[in-house]
């Protein structure tokens, strides 16, 4: 088997399992949006199962992409798949980040995320760094 054909399988497998985070990310959001309280154990072991296998992939989403653009360009020319599957792998792992974070939003709203695991007061202020370094700096002229 040859690397875009490598490259092109491991894409495709890995967009599956995007799929079916984000169809579990969806039915979470859905429970969470309803006015009952949700079963959010279902959705906690779905975590469990499939996130570190979604860590391991985006390490393997880098490592292909880095082949891929290593490849001479007739090679990449006569495999466009592999670019298209690149561009959704990335695109639905975004989908994926932002429905996450809207589903914590909802559990920290109805204070159902224990206070060890509550997210950086930072994360909310992506600017706070170089704002931190301007105020330095500006402190020590």
């Amino acid at each position: 088997m040859n690397l875009s054909q490598e490259i092109s399988d491991d894409l495709k497998a890995r967009l599956v399992l995007c799929q079916e985070l984000h169809e579990g990310f969806e039915r979470e959001r859905q429970a969470l949006n309803s006015p009952e309280n949700p079963l959010l154990f279902e959705f906690h072991k779905l975590r469990k199962k499939l996130l570190p296998a979604l860590t391991r992939s985006l390490d393997a989403l880098r490592r292909h992409r880095v082949n891929w653009q290593n490849l001479p360009h007739e090679e990449r020319v006569r495999h466009p798949e592999v670019g298209a599957l690149l561009q959704q792998n990335q695109d639905m792992t975004m989908k994926l980040i932002l429905l996450d974070r809207e589903n914590e939003q909802s559990l920290l709203r109805r204070g159902l995320v224990p206070a060890c695991e509550l997210p950086s007061v930072n994360r909310q202020r992506p600017h706070f760094v170089a704002n931190l370094y301007r105020r330095q700096g500006t402190a020590a002229t």
